[in-house]
């Protein structure tokens, strides 16, 4: 990651964010449609990248088609924050055909999720980007009932050239836990917990020497969290780490687990045995991931960890 990160301009009434479909191609145009409505109701325009609506198989379209969309976006001066459609699969496909340059001379926002954290990966190393992990238009912006607290998250955040503060400020649901307590500071890293270890041994691999790691999945039972812990602590990553906050994990309990007969662990079980050995702080169950609570964060910045209070609060303005 270079020594000087680059802050891109914040978000302002009337300001144009451009969408585009880096990886999978969204199912249903409706709710592409949707969260269009919504952004625009918060007071921004939109402007579709030119293959947005192209499909390839699972892609959205050709490698080279979703990648020149990128960098259009970056290069076009009409254009202030760029946001993803939906993630599914495929941002990583990308990463060797980005002219990084163009993106270090047009630092903006840049916004998504899930898959997207290749994407982050890439920007932070190659471009010294920060870029957030938040809110997408078919995943989240498409539903009539977003919270209010993702919508705040998203706007203090992205509009005010201030630290944002507690990201889970307003959050009022009882599901964050601490699982080592303490209090510690560092740069923000992390993601989708599968895509971040399919960056190990590339050039987007994230430092992750005191850096605090976020990170969240949808989908995977607690035997392949551990598997994808276990890899980044074979890979001497994991332990390196100032502190780890964990996400709301979508559909990732076991269907099959049972108080009695054969033994099956919780995802809660796999988090504190893989990560306790760690003696970093540790918290659970914050408002962010495949959720409809999806806090945005900014990926790069100085955050503080408060496992005692079960808080992660941002330090530094993420735009200016």
């Amino acid at each position: 990651m270079p020594d000087r990160l680059l802050i891109p301009r914040r978000l302002q009434p009337g300001d144009t964010i451009g969408l585009l479909a880096p990886a999978s191609a969204p199912p249903d145009w409706k709710r592409v449609e949707a969260g269009i409505a919504a952004l625009e109701k918060l007071g921004f325009k939109t402007k579709l990248a030119r293959h947005a609506k192209a499909r390839l198989g699972f892609l959205a379209g050709s490698d080279r088609d979703r990648a020149a969309d990128l960098m259009s976006l970056f290069a076009d001066k009409l254009v202030t924050a760029i946001m993803c459609l939906r993630g599914g699969y495929g941002s990583a496909r990308l990463l060797d055909r980005l002219d990084y340059s163009v993106i270090r001379r047009n630092p903006k926002i840049f916004i998504g999720f899930s898959d997207i954290t290749s994407l982050h990966c890439a920007f932070l190393n190659e471009a010294g980007l920060v870029s957030f992990h938040g809110p997408m238009v078919n995943s989240d912006f498409a539903e009539a009932t977003l919270p209010p607290v993702a919508v705040n998250s998203f706007l203090r955040t992205l509009t005010q050239p201030a630290p944002a503060g507690d990201i889970a400020l307003g959050y009022r649901k009882r599901t964050v836990k601490t699982l080592r307590g303490g209090v510690t500071r560092g740069r923000l890293i992390g993601g989708n917990l599968s895509l971040l270890c399919t960056t190990l041994g590339t050039r987007w691999q994230p430092e992750f020497r005191g850096r605090l790691l976020f990170l969240e999945d949808l989908g995977e039972e607690p035997y392949r969290f551990d598997r994808m812990l276990t890899h980044l602590l074979n890979a001497g990553v994991l332990p390196q780490v100032a502190g780890v906050a964990i996400g709301l994990n979508h559909n990732c309990e076991d269907p099959k687990r049972k108080r009695g007969g054969q033994y099956r662990q919780s995802l809660e079980d796999v988090m504190r045995e893989r990560l306790l050995g760690l003696k970093v702080p540790v918290v659970a169950g914050l408002p962010f991931g495949h959720v409809p609570h999806n806090a945005t964060l900014p990926i790069g910045l100085r955050a503080e960890l408060d496992a005692n209070a079960g808080r992660l609060s941002i330090l530094e303005p993420a735009v200016v």
